[in-house]
């Protein structure tokens, strides 16, 4: 049967994305940003074909072409969680411990659950709902060691046509006998998922040693093998959470001199690679991280939620490491960018760094592409990548519309193309500081809008009019 949705359609609206890093200064760098008050998206299956001012692309647009006017809201890249477990959604909110406590008393007992497929593919429904509804389209995301919770969270993001990462647990010691694989079974699993989802349509596999105590030495180095061959995997894991976690690695692994030193020695670092965390690092494993090309995935709300500590952007930017943006939900108390932004902004003013709106939009959206090396795909809107776009409100809440129309009201008479930054700013700080959901109007991934706020749905919404 032929699809009768149009595989060709303008988004029209406010449109701000960033073409490069803006840096740390309260004014974008010079080229960084891009912001048209009157842009549009030319989309042709599921791509971005052009995008620019509206009366500039007007007259070469096809007769009768949908437009979607969303005049008065504003228009971004989607936006992108680089760590973030889904199989943990059930046990967001339980009360807080410190990180090895936590573990042994809500996650492996949750995780055991996903022993059965059903259960799998309810919560990966609801998590990707969730997702959608707080305008992430993209994120990496840890699975629970048993290969049908990978299937079950595939399955689900390919229905909706979204750009995914994700992985089975390797967990081969220090956990429950339900949810411990072996070496032999962690690899066969891992390749079997590999060939079944790695590639197919917006797809991509991340290989998922939990982190260092809990996989043997032979398991690190089994991953470390299957990243060897197939370098357009990705690798996510943890680093350096907790003191107690780190004092743990070193009990495990004596002859290594670091905990950094344990990934290194199984090939386990590199430029696909994403460490949770990486709090408690010197300066010199900051840089043999950047080095190698990996980035740290910042969890501002977890780190505070557990009592891991501070992290320090500022030394990471020094040592030229990468550092992304995560939620990670469950020990992360909210799956929205908002939040994460809000504690990222908090933490960096208990450490003497505050975090810009520019900054802070730039790690959502491009900068966390650039991080998980899908920048070619997603994360900026060029022409030619994948149309996912997240449609925000700035009147969403009766506080922040207040704080809007006050911001409006300073607001000067800016170019196209040339914007009042101190008010864009302004605007785009008062969402750091007061959006939640109800700020995402509408979600697209794929060039279909997959979430509008009104309609209560999470799956295609015919048109997504605003």
């Amino acid at each position: 049967m032929t699809d009768p949705r149009p595989t060709m359609r303008v988004l029209r609206g406010p449109l701000v994305r960033f073409l490069d890093d803006p840096g740390e200064d309260d004014r974008p760098a010079p080229g960084s940003l891009s912001y048209l008050r009157d842009g549009a998206l030319w989309l042709e299956n599921g791509r971005i074909r052009a995008v620019g001012h509206y009366h500039e692309l007007a007259p070469h647009l096809p007769d009768r072409i949908e437009v979607v006017d969303y005049t008065g809201k504003l228009m971004m890249p989607g936006f992108i969680d680089s760590h973030v477990h889904y199989v943990q959604l059930d046990i967001l909110a339980s009360y807080g411990r410190q990180l090895l406590d936590w573990l042994n008393d809500y996650t492996f007992p949750e995780e055991c659950r996903f022993a059965e497929r059903a259960h799998g593919e309810a919560v990966a429904e609801a998590f990707l709902n969730e997702q959608l509804r707080v305008g992430t389209t993209t994120a990496q995301v840890f699975c629970s060691s048993h290969p049908q919770s990978v299937d079950a969270f595939f399955a689900a993001a390919r229905r909706r046509g979204l750009r995914m990462l994700a992985g089975k647990v390797l967990m081969d010691r220090n956990a429950p006998a339900t949810l411990t694989d072996s070496v032999s079974s962690g690899v066969a699993d891992s390749e079997r998922l590999i060939a079944d989802w790695h590639g197919k349509d917006r797809l991509g596999y991340s290989l998922t040693p939990r982190f260092a105590p809990t996989s043997s030495a032979a398991q690190l180095d089994a991953t470390g093998a299957i990243l060897r061959t197939a370098p357009d995997l990705h690798l996510q894991t943890h680093l350096a959470e907790n003191p107690g976690e780190i004092a743990w690695v070193a009990e495990l692994f004596p002859n290594d001199k670091d905990y950094l030193a344990v990934y290194e020695r199984f090939g386990l670092v590199g430029p696909t690679s994403t460490f949770a965390h990486g709090i408690h690092l010197d300066q010199a494993m900051r840089e043999r991280l950047a080095g190698a090309g990996a980035n740290i995935a910042f969890c501002p709300t977890s780190n505070l939620f557990l009592g891991s500590g501070l992290l320090d952007r500022r030394a990471c930017r020094e040592a030229g490491l990468v550092t992304s943006l995560a939620s990670d939900v469950g020990a992360g108390t909210d799956l929205s960018g908002f939040a994460t932004l809000k504690a990222a902004y908090q933490v960096g003013q208990l450490l003497g760094q505050p975090l810009t709106a520019w900054q802070g939009f730039y790690r959502l959206t491009l900068g966390n592409a650039r991080a998980l090396r899908l920048d070619h795909h997603i994360g900026s809107l060029e022409p030619g990548q994948e149309a996912d776009i997240v449609v925000l409100d700035l009147a969403a809440t009766p506080l922040l519309a207040r704080r809007t129309a006050r911001i409006s009201q300073a607001d000067g008479n800016g170019k196209e193309g040339r914007p009042d930054h101190a008010t864009l700013g302004e605007q785009l700080f008062a969402l750091m500081m007061l959006g939640d959901d109800r700020s995402v109007f509408a979600t697209w991934a794929g060039g279909e809008c997959v979430h509008q706020r009104e309609s209560n749905l999470s799956h295609h919404v015919e048109g997504c009019v605003g």
